[in-house]
């Protein structure tokens, strides 16, 4: 169980409270997705009990639990694990390159912890199903969606683990071979967002747009943040002078003048968002770009207004 700080460090009262009128509406068809609060469509064909919720109007009397009733002259209903109206994964990029913090407060691990925690809270507050998946060069974490709203304690640790491991330069990003993973070992159709900085080598760009695809035919709805620092992963704001440069993935090493270079960089940054915000437009894929800059809570109360828009 974590303590009331670990609750405090990703979920701040403020933010929440701001959150707590928003809900995330699956904008695609995804199974099991029912507007209000839930009457199963699968019909108790899950046998997994996750808790007790007043009866509203229109639940079946077979869910009633009658021994409930005997003792507090009250209707509850038991609801089962699978009653959720939508099942979501938070899949966090954790590699090396995630740690890297520029110019922001926090590193884009740290950043995308906070989000992913805000997100969690969001779907138990709404009695839906959520769970993680961490990944480097490999699925390393893998906690199944649950609705029961205890189960945030076990996401908020799991997340401060995630984010407080010492940095390992050996741990690459593999996105593309990651998300196949991901596609083949989630069963039911479900909310898939991916929290990454799209660091992969340039040749596997195509790899990882394929396997955002193989999440799309596979029947989920996915949902991409690419996190990165603004000032100097975006607009290549580094002093004018001599500065080496080393990559935390490879270790490869190089020297050069950030101005000579500026312009080049923010075109092919700019080339590759695009072609990628395109790429997934066309298979359904919902594309945000996030700046580590920004307050987290601000960034996903946005998004959130955005697809509120888009249901």
């Amino acid at each position: 169980m974590p303590d009331s700080d670990t609750a405090l460090r990703y979920l701040d009262p403020v933010v929440i409270s701001q959150l707590a009128t928003m809900e995330l509406r699956a904008r695609l068809i995804v199974e099991g997705f029912i507007t209000g609060l839930h009457r199963s469509p699968y019909h108790g064909f899950s046998v997994e009990f996750a808790e007790h919720r007043p009866y509203n109007p229109g639940d079946e009397l077979r869910h009633v639990d009658w021994k409930v009733y005997a003792k507090t002259d009250r209707f509850y209903v038991k609801q089962y694990e699978e009653e959720t109206n939508l099942r979501n994964y938070v899949v966090l990029d954790t590699s090396a390159s995630m740690r890297y913090k520029g110019d922001a407060d926090l590193s884009k691990l740290e950043y995308g912890s906070y989000l992913a925690a805000g997100l969690h809270n969001l779907m138990l507050k709404q009695r839906d199903a959520t769970g993680l998946i961490g990944f480097d060069e490999t699925v390393h974490t893998l906690r199944p969606p649950k609705a029961t709203p205890s189960y945030l304690n076990q996401l908020l640790v799991t997340l401060e683990q995630m984010s407080d491991e010492e940095s390992d330069d050996g741990r690459r990003t593999s996105a593309a071979a990651a998300l196949d993973e991901v596609a083949e070992r989630i069963g039911r159709r479900s909310l898939v967002v991916v929290i990454t900085d799209l660091f992969e080598n340039i040749a596997a760009h195509e790899d990882l747009l394929k396997a955002l695809r193989h999440l799309r035919h596979r029947g989920h709805e996915v949902i991409v943040f690419h996190v990165l620092e603004g000032q100097t992963e975006r607009k290549f704001s580094f002093p004018d002078r001599p500065t080496l440069f080393r990559d935390v993935e490879t270790g490869e090493e190089v020297t050069l003048q950030p101005s000579q270079l500026r312009d080049h960089y923010e075109e092919a940054v700019e080339h590759f968002t695009d072609h990628f915000r395109r790429s997934c437009l066309e298979h359904d894929i919902d594309f945000a770009e996030l700046d580590t800059n920004e307050p987290y809570d601000t960034a996903l109360m946005a998004y959130l207004n955005k697809r509120t828009r888009l249901v």
